[in-house]
């Protein structure tokens, strides 16, 4: 799946970006709390999760 996919799924539901990125390792669980404390920092952290992984 491209980069960019993952990025626009990121940008729509945050989990799902990590989740197709990292799995079910940490990113994805810290992710999980950044989108319940707010949603604009679990779509930050996706995107440099994706970013950096790519």
């Amino acid at each position: 799946m491209g980069e960019l996919v993952r990025i626009i799924i990121a940008i729509l539901i945050p989990p799902l970006g990590v989740f197709l990125t990292v799995g079910l390792r940490g990113p994805f669980w810290i992710n999980i709390i950044l989108t319940l404390l707010g949603y604009v920092p679990g779509i930050v952290h996706a995107v440099w999760v994706i970013a950096k992984r790519s």
